[in-house]
């Protein structure tokens, strides 16, 4: 609103077509005439806002604040936070509602427990040497596609994934198998 009454100000005092006449726009009147700027409206002087990528400038007011606040030690601190809920008639939000759900502990009984994990991992993660070759042999019939030079490269290179995303019963009869013959696994 205020640009639009400069820039018919400004357009105003430069026609010459309009001479010493008056112009009443947005009900204000604007006079073409160079007499007087005291029948003119004020203009005032316009800031230009800072880039974006620099810091905001602040007021020396709220400079001083955040100096005194930041001298403050916890107890002070809590006193003012509970002065300023008072005052202000703030509710008390706590810091899991603030952070979201995932800064919350875990610690809460009575909270809807999480979804069931529905898949798991089984990895290799070291084996009995003495058990090397019946390991083997078990890898090469629990891995599809696999013969027993790619068994073995598979059983040296521990800790590998066995076999992942599958159910929780077929981890544990992996697991059993694998253990068995003197493997050790894990699931994740």
């Amino acid at each position: 609103m205020q640009s639009v009454r400069f820039c018919l100000h400004q357009c105003a005092k430069r026609s010459t077509s309009l001479s010493s006449t008056s112009l009443r726009v947005l009900g204000q009147n604007y006079s073409t005439a160079p007499s007087s700027t005291a029948a003119s409206p004020a203009i005032e002087n316009l800031t230009i806002p800072p880039p974006s990528n620099v810091d905001k400038p602040v007021s020396e007011k709220i400079e001083r604040l955040f100096n005194d606040i930041s001298k403050l030690n916890l107890l002070e601190v809590s006193e003012l936070s509970d002065l300023l809920k008072q005052r202000l008639n703030l509710s008390d939000i706590s810091a899991v509602q603030v952070a979201g759900p995932a800064a919350a502990p875990a610690e809460d009984d009575d909270a809807v427990p999480l979804k069931a994990k529905s898949s798991f991992t089984v990895k290799l993660m070291k084996f009995e040497e003495k058990q090397k070759v019946a390991l083997i042999k078990e890898m090469k019939g629990i891995m599809e596609g696999m013969n027993l030079v790619q068994a073995k490269k598979f059983v040296e290179s521990a800790p590998a994934v066995v076999k992942a995303d599958i159910s929780k019963d077929e981890a544990d009869k992996l697991k059993e198998a694998i253990e068995k013959v003197g493997g050790v696994v894990q699931i994740d």
